[in-house]
């Protein structure tokens, strides 16, 4: 059952049924995986229920971001095990005068938390990125837009993004918009992206398995994966093996 199957009305489903919104595509053969937004900004520094996780992190999903992670490492396991290009987003560090947000200055609910030890823009450590990944960051929900991301997808011939991570209503949604209008066929692992809402984060899913992107679970994803060759970017990415000195 799909996550968002408790949230069609019976007139809903009967229109799904009929209209060929959610077909699936078929996956590339050159994926590169992209982990969007996942620091202790929005999952905060502990495992505690969002209601608890919000009281010291404002934007925090709490333990809906910490049931992700499990799912997101699998993917990372399974991209490098193969040598796929990985892309992490997150925030800059804000300026103490708020120059240069733009409309986040008013969206914003509170101040910047702060933890000992733990950077709101941080990505969580069980997932950080090695090396060989490219860490983008960004000042507006998609990580495609005032970024290189198409760039690199395009200089590494990827035929395939996919996508995990928060929130699903907002920066992860607005990526794969941004990604269905420039043409990159994308796919969201559903167990892997998470909300702060339960409900939005559902529709979200609903909508860009509709419309722009197949929302598929994470092991159909990784046994994807794992039929694909480990050398297709070689020359291109250093894999994930290299030594220093080898690059």
């Amino acid at each position: 059952m799909a996550t968002w199957d408790r949230f069609l009305t019976e007139t809903d489903k009967a229109v799904l049924a009929r209209s060929g919104h959610g077909i699936n595509l078929e996956m590339g053969t050159r994926p590169a995986l992209l982990v969007i937004d996942v620091s202790y900004a929005f999952t905060g520094h502990v495992d505690e229920p969002i209601t608890e996780s919000v009281k010291t992190w404002y934007n925090s999903c709490g333990s809906y971001g910490w049931a992700a992670i499990p799912y997101i490492q699998q993917l990372l396991t399974a991209a490098r095990s193969r040598n796929l290009p990985i892309f992490y987003s997150t925030g800059f560090e804000p300026r103490p005068d708020g120059f240069g947000e733009g409309l986040w200055r008013t969206a914003r609910q509170g101040e910047p938390p702060r933890v000992p030890g733990y950077g709101p823009q941080e990505i969580v450590r069980e997932i950080a990125p090695q090396e060989r990944d490219i860490v983008l960051y960004k000042r507006s929900p998609s990580v495609l837009f005032d970024t290189p991301l198409k760039t690199y997808l395009r200089d590494a011939d990827a035929d395939t993004l996919i996508v995990c991570g928060t929130t699903t209503c907002g920066c992860v949604r607005a990526t794969v918009v941004d990604a269905f209008s420039h043409g990159i066929n994308t796919v969201v692992a559903e167990e892997a992206c998470f909300d702060r809402f339960e409900a939005s984060h559902a529709m979200a899913l609903f909508d860009m398995n509709a419309k722009y992107a197949d929302v598929l679970s994470t092991q159909t994803i990784v046994d994807h994966i794992a039929t694909l060759p480990a050398d297709q970017f070689a020359g291109m990415i250093a894999p994930a093996s290299a030594k220093e000195g080898d690059r």
